[in-house]
């Protein structure tokens, strides 16, 4: 099986921002996708930005390819300002998180769609209970052969970014002791956790047609890892973050990826290689990532050298900071720092639910959504 990657410009940028809807009133997530679309549809027939997913109670928005940070975000602003005009005579709100804090997932319906309905028909348990969402960014390559080696290098970077963006601690109304419950229970799915590491395209080649024939997957797109080549777009997907509730998060945590990607490709062109770590490192990393949030401490390299996430994310910032001023993302990147200083969303929804119990913490939520920026818990109190 031969598979072409499409031309794309260096550093193009898309984002897709998986939403969830939930009652005013209860705070419980509402199945209303259906209608909620249809009247985005009927008032911006065409043009929404706005689609349906796995389940009824979740949109996702979606940008068109972008060539800054800032422009997708006015993108996803005009989206979720369409979603919120939708949802108002519904008395449903719009938010984003890893996980709902405490909505059943045996009360959530799947949307009717034959390839959601396959996924779930062969996934059963595992897969009925994918009531999660995300963040994913992608990030055009400029040439066919930097895919893989970029790929390869993102991954040494992944845990930081499942730190940065973990806002899961809760599972149908217990506190897991995860700062990421999320990115261990998609991990259950069999196309989904992280890639397999490739280093030549044909073997990624032999790979997909392998699981063509097994009739493990039927198109390409149903290889959910958490970093992915997307050779349709020219792009790759960064999709390891949960569902950031602000967008002022979203485009922090997309302007760090964007700002990895171009420097590594700018290195490459330098004749530069790339870094790379194990699998098994690989895997530690993510799951203390997901475990313990901004207070991993994380291999940092093949030698196992190891550092604490908030004091190795000042010196990455330090490092990328002119590849963010030469990409014209530099305000947003800065929104990391943002994410440090009142903590990440999963310890901003611990506190409040220490504070005022889980039912707060989904209007937190919504009210940070609201404000596009992440919020003090006294601030919503």
């Amino acid at each position: 099986m031969t598979i072409n990657i499409a031309p794309s410009q260096r550093s193009t940028v898309g984002i897709e921002w998986e939403m969830l809807l939930v009652d005013r009133d209860s705070g419980e997530s509402r199945q209303c996708a259906p209608s909620l679309l249809q009247s985005v549809r009927d008032v911006h027939a065409g043009t929404s930005g706005v689609v349906g997913e796995l389940l009824q109670n979740t949109v996702e928005l979606v940008t068109d390819v972008c060539s800054t940070v800032a422009e997708a975000g006015e993108d996803l602003a005009r989206s979720l300002q369409r979603v919120r005009e939708a949802g108002e005579p519904l008395r449903v709100d719009v938010t984003s998180m890893g996980a709902h804090p405490y909505s059943r997932w045996a009360d959530q319906m799947v949307t009717d769609d034959a390839r959601y309905s396959t996924l779930v028909d062969r996934t059963q348990w595992w897969g009925r209970q994918m009531t999660i969402y995300g963040v994913h960014v992608h990030v055009g390559i400029d040439h066919p052969a930097k895919m893989l080696p970029i790929t390869n290098a993102l991954l040494t970077y992944l845990p930081h970014l499942l730190c940065l963006s973990a806002s899961s601690p809760y599972w149908q109304g217990e506190e897991t002791s995860y700062a990421s419950n999320r990115s261990l229970m998609f991990q259950q799915l069999p196309t989904a956790g992280l890639p397999h590491m490739f280093t030549e395209w044909p073997q990624y080649e032999a790979y997909i047609n392998d699981m063509t024939t097994m009739g493990v997957i039927e198109e390409v797109n149903e290889i959910r890892w958490d970093i992915r080549p997307v050779a349709a777009f020219g792009t790759i997907e960064v999709r390891v973050s949960d569902g950031l509730p602000s967008l002022q998060e979203v485009l922090a945590v997309a302007s760090l990826v964007q700002c990895l990607v171009d420097d590594f490709s700018e290195r490459l062109d330098r004749g530069e290689e790339l870094p790379v770590m194990a699998p098994w490192q690989i895997a530690e990393n993510k799951w203390r990532a997901a475990r313990y949030g901004m207070d991993a401490i994380l291999v940092l390299d093949r030698n196992n050298r190891e550092e604490l996430i908030t004091d190795a994310l000042p010196e990455l910032m330090d490092r990328l900071a002119p590849v963010a001023e030469r990409l014209g993302c530099t305000r947003e990147f800065e929104g990391l720092n943002r994410i440090t200083e009142l903590g990440a969303s999963y310890q901003r929804q611990r506190e409040v639910a220490h504070q005022r119990g889980l039912p707060a913490v989904v209007k937190h939520l919504v009210a940070e959504t609201d404000a596009g920026h992440p919020l003090a818990p006294e601030q919503t109190a």
